[in-house]
């Protein structure tokens, strides 16, 4: 992943997401592309918790592993996932279509 500095150092940074994280059974998934070299229980990227308002920002990785679904499922690494373009071409389809879409 690439770290935060580039973005705390101003640079316009526009990576493809690494991972793609959801969870089996209650719609939410989350993009992410970047860590914090400070911080590492944060990382950038799109969240879409499942209630149409998907949303670049940080997350604290410590959150997403203490998240069950209704069925007490957690959160999952999608295993197969290849990014085909940037963080901000998936926004703005998510933005669009109210969910992220891979």
């Amino acid at each position: 992943m690439i770290d935060l500095a580039s973005r705390s150092a101003g640079e316009d940074v526009n990576p493809y997401p690494l991972v793609e994280l959801f969870t089996p059974n209650a719609n939410a998934t989350w993009l992410l592309a970047e860590l914090d070299p400070g911080e590492p229980d944060r990382a950038f990227g799109l969240s879409d918790l499942g209630l149409g308002l998907p949303e670049l920002g940080y997350v604290a990785l410590s959150e997403l592993r203490a998240i069950r679904g209704p069925l007490g499922l957690a959160v999952e690494r999608d295993q197969h996932f290849i990014a085909d373009r940037q963080l901000s071409a998936y926004a703005d389809v998510a933005h669009d279509r109210r969910r992220i879409e891979t």
